[in-house]
């Protein structure tokens, strides 16, 4: 009886975590990101929308209403902290939600899909074009708001630790749910109208635009669902005196609860978004 010959080994499939993979992942999520950067800012719209409408807001809101709302607070100086958080939700959540419901209708998803490059790698570009035009938009309204409103800065690393996680937890939670709602609107016109109402409505109960404690308190109690209520509180701990504390809802910043609101926020937009995101229109899409 003839021996049986034993089949070679087959090659060992690359680890999926392997420090060559990682690396190459962030070297193409790099290239990604500057390519996202570069078509943002193409667009003169977006531009516009994105980073100059909380300046816009700023003005308009601080020029509608004035006089102090606490002692050594004015109206403008409680507006500052909101605007900035809400820049950070139009970056993070409405441009993202549009932007990719306008990608996935026109087909770019689905051709990146089907490219060799690592589905990560698209990701890590979106998150790439947040955090730099999060930072640019950020600056540009602290410095709109010193020079014209003055707007006292932090003095002390504590309330720029504050500032640092309270902005970076917000607008990582805002991206997770923007990238999770762009699977909503059944097509890229109809992307702006489902989108732009959700964040129109939070700024007004959030505390972004109005005082929060002037609202109702069944509002109250709705808004603090949702991330941005909590942004603009832990916000207002950096910019305003410690007295005005006393003014907020439960009497105090409450920095514990905004950690763990905007951190819970941060799952369950990671949840969404394994749940409902897609790289092709569905069959239904008009």
């Amino acid at each position: 009886m003839s021996a049986v010959t034993a089949a070679p080994p087959r090659p060992a499939a690359p680890a999926r975590f392997s420090p060559g993979r990682i690396k190459r992942i962030a070297r193409l999520g790099w290239r990604r990101g500057q390519l996202e950067l570069l078509q943002f800012f193409r667009g003169t719209e977006t531009v516009v929308f994105s980073l100059l409408f909380p300046v816009f807001a700023l003005i308009i809101f601080s020029s509608m209403f004035g006089g102090e709302i606490a002692p050594g607070v004015s109206y403008s100086d409680y507006l500052v902290p909101g605007v900035i958080a809400t820049g950070l939700m139009v970056t993070g959540f409405q441009t993202l939600a549009i932007s990719i419901a306008i990608e996935r209708d026109r087909g770019g998803l689905k051709r990146i899909a089907a490219t060799p490059m690592p589905r990560s790698a698209y990701f890590i570009g979106k998150v790439i074009m947040v955090l730099v035009t999060s930072v640019v938009e950020t600056a540009v309204l602290v410095a709109v708001s010193v020079l014209f409103y003055g707007t006292h800065l932090p003095r002390d690393g504590g309330a720029w630790w504050t500032f640092t996680w309270v902005s970076v937890l917000g607008v990582t939670a805002c991206a997770l749910c923007g990238i999770a709602l762009s699977s909503l609107p059944r097509n890229s016109r109809s992307a702006p109208a489902v989108v732009a109402p959700f964040a129109f409505v939070l700024q007004f109960i959030s505390g972004a635009a109005l005082v929060f404690t002037d609202l109702p308190p069944w509002l109250q109690n709705v808004a603090s669902i949702f991330p941005l209520k909590w942004m603009c509180q832990g916000l207002r701990s950096v910019f305003l005196p410690d007295s005005f504390a006393a003014h907020e809802a439960a009497h105090s910043w409450q920095l514990g609860w905004v950690a763990a609101a905007l951190a819970g926020w941060v799952v369950a937009g990671l949840v969404l978004c394994l749940l409902t995101f897609r790289w092709t229109k569905s069959r239904t899409g008009g």
